[in-house]
């Protein structure tokens, strides 16, 4: 597992986000040393998906040769295992084609991948919103956990992070990524210093010069902030964290909001005339964002906010012999 995810500039994912995350941003991430994600419903139909496996492969063995291979970060795949998800086993095919380091299942069971993924040394995480779905993803054989909390943008979940790896923590030792409303390195140290081992960081991503979202969507995240948001099944039939003024901009009332619709995640299908497809979605930690700016700008702002977070974590404990000294509670070592 270590070997799989090291080196790693910082314990970080740029998170994988549908209509967001394509191979300009998945690249970018892992030359700046961090984990670049993006999940396969984004590249339709399945050649397109098979071109971007194989560009970001090429892109990224040529990094290695410029970079050197301990400072680019390796890739990850999201897969769709839900049942309406017809195409999953193109899908599959081509992930044992390209050999993404890392894969995470989303809104199904991660039992689909594991024999694939296992088959060529790869690790699978799972995506999971709740104690149940985590458990049964560790039954079923997953390698890790990423665990989606209450403020993540999209597909959210409703725990709060720290209680949710630490409940975690009681039945599972193994590699644990949390997501929720993380974007700078402050947050990033936290979640380490919770019981961690990565953080995924989606929204912070998409007002990169290298996302596929469009101009006004990167915009409008500079200029909203965390009022500006709402949670609701209404769009694509699971809870996810929307924009108000994307829904009030594509005729919705963000305080009436339709009734959830049968879910459908065939990545098979095509996009055209989908609900979801001009309504844009963020987490809580977009009050982060000032500007659009390019990946390695904004990976460069968390790795030294993460280690401003360790001074202080150094500082507080260069602190405890004067407060033992002066009979502090809690001050032993």
């Amino acid at each position: 597992m270590t070997g799989v995810l090291s080196p790693l500039r910082l314990p970080l994912f740029a998170a994988p986000m549908f209509l967001v995350s394509g191979p300009d941003l998945v690249v970018a991430a892992c030359r700046a040393g961090i984990v670049g994600a993006f999940p396969t419903p984004n590249a339709r139909p399945i050649e397109v998906l098979d071109d971007w496996m194989r560009r970001i492969t090429d892109e990224l063995a040529r990094a290695r040769d410029e970079q050197g291979a301990d400072t680019v970060g390796p890739w990850c795949a999201n897969l769709v295992t839900h049942r309406s998800n017809e195409r999953l086993p193109q899908d599959l095919a081509l992930v044992a084609k390209y050999r993404p380091p890392v894969v995470v299942t989303a809104l199904g069971s991660p039992k689909p991948a594991i024999d694939v993924v296992h088959g060529y040394g790869g690790v699978v995480f799972a995506d999971v919103v709740d104690l149940t779905l985590a458990k049964k993803a560790v039954d079923a054989g997953a390698d890790g956990l990423a665990c989606i909390c209450s403020g993540a943008g999209g597909h959210t979940g409703a725990l709060n992070p720290f209680a949710f790896v630490s409940a975690v923590r009681a039945f599972f030792d193994g590699p644990v990524v949390v997501g929720g409303g993380i974007s700078d390195g402050w947050g990033v140290a936290g979640a380490i210093a919770c019981g961690a081992d990565y953080v995924y960081m989606g929204t912070r991503f998409i007002a990169t010069t290298e996302s596929l979202a469009r101009d006004a969507y990167k915009q409008m995240l500079v200029d909203s902030g965390i009022d500006d948001l709402v949670v609701s099944a209404g769009i694509t039939g699971t809870p996810a964290s929307w924009l108000k003024p994307s829904l009030r901009a594509n005729g919705y009332d963000p305080e009436h909001l339709p009734a959830a619709p049968e879910r459908d995640y065939n990545s098979g299908a095509a996009m055209s005339g989908k609900r979801w497809m001009d309504v844009w979605a963020a987490g809580q930690g977009l009050g982060a964002i000032r500007a659009v700016e390019p990946v390695a700008a904004v990976v460069e702002r968390i790795e030294r906010e993460f280690w401003q977070a360790q001074r202080r974590f150094a500082a507080w404990r260069a602190s405890a012999p004067a407060r033992a000294a002066a009979g502090a509670p809690g001050s032993a070592a």
